[in-house]
């Protein structure tokens, strides 16, 4: 496979000048930052289907070996933070446990019934998005997960860097990122790392755009929670209200430094209003601020 292949164009890598090394380094990363690209309808099929799913209670569920496997946990940990995803909505499925986030646990990716015990152990269901990355799409751990999250209805998202591979067959969406040879042969934590970690940070925040935890190009739904973010938040909403830093801040604090909640309030809705007119939108700004325009207009006939 393509990803284990050996480049004939990099066999005297090791000779080379460590520039002259870096810069073929560098140009492949490029290359696999191109690779995307094919793969970016796919992406926005799966984060339409999984948007669905997920405004519907369901979990985000990554599900990975090794160095794909440690790709998919670092997307994930960053959503909380960022889009104020719940961590009991967020689900981490890595071959050999958490322990193999931070020393290796080769054999574990061989595993498939341990993968198909922790589907069902953790009880994957059709509202639930299970996303397993595999650069070779043969690992039969992340192939037995996400074959077994289809077979119970979830909307089951295969990740790979060869075509043809189980692992794109075994999902309901197939993201194939062809990434080829690597500078240095097998090691998948280059260009087929690279690529998959943007098609995650692609993928994860086309969902939460989806989900109305971005408006206007910002965070509005982040978790405010020191200094620096309470600013981040009240220049947000003075942005996206027109009033003042102080009338912002003001507002933040009535309702727990909530950005949504609190452009709501900046426009004349108490706190509990604000939250009713958001949860009728399904938490979206932009059509509750719509609906209020709607209301002030004809009101103004």
């Amino acid at each position: 496979m393509a990803t284990e292949d050996i480049s004939a164009r990099y066999v005297e890598l090791d000779g080379w000048p460590t520039l002259d090394a870096v810069e073929a380094m560098y140009e492949a990363q490029l290359s696999a930052v191109a690779a995307v690209r094919p793969a970016l309808a796919a992406i926005a099929r799966a984060a339409d289907d999984a948007a669905a799913g997920l405004r519907a209670g369901g979990r985000l569920v990554y599900a990975g070996a090794g160095t794909s496997g440690r790709v998919a946990v670092q997307d994930g940990a960053e959503l909380p933070p960022t889009f104020d995803w719940p961590h009991d909505q967020l689900v981490f499925a890595m071959a050999g446990g958490n322990s193999a986030l931070i020393r290796s646990a080769e054999g574990a990716e061989d595993d498939a019934q341990d993968a198909i015990r922790k589907v069902d152990e953790i009880g994957v269901g059709p509202n639930d998005v299970v996303i397993g990355l595999a650069a070779s799409g043969t690992t039969p751990y992340t192939v037995a997960f996400v074959r077994r999250a289809t077979e119970r209805g979830a909307v089951s998202i295969g990740v790979a860097n060869n075509a043809g591979s189980p692992l794109l067959a075994a999902g309901r969406h197939a993201v194939l990122i062809e990434t080829g040879v690597e500078v240095v042969a097998g090691s998948t934590r280059m260009k087929a790392g690279t690529a998959q970690k943007i098609v995650l940070n692609l993928l994860s925040t086309a969902i939460m755009i989806r989900l109305g935890r971005v408006y206007r190009g910002m965070m509005v739904h982040m978790q405010a929670t020191n200094a620096k973010l309470h600013r981040r938040a009240a220049i947000m909403v003075a942005l996206l209200t027109g009033c003042p830093e102080t009338e912002a801040d003001k507002a933040l604090r009535l309702c727990g430094f909530d950005v949504k909640l609190a452009s709501l309030i900046v426009s004349g809705l108490t706190p509990d209003e604000a939250g009713a007119l958001l949860d009728r939108h399904d938490g979206s700004l932009r059509a509750a601020l719509a609906d209020l325009d709607r209301a002030a207009n004809a009101q103004s006939r």
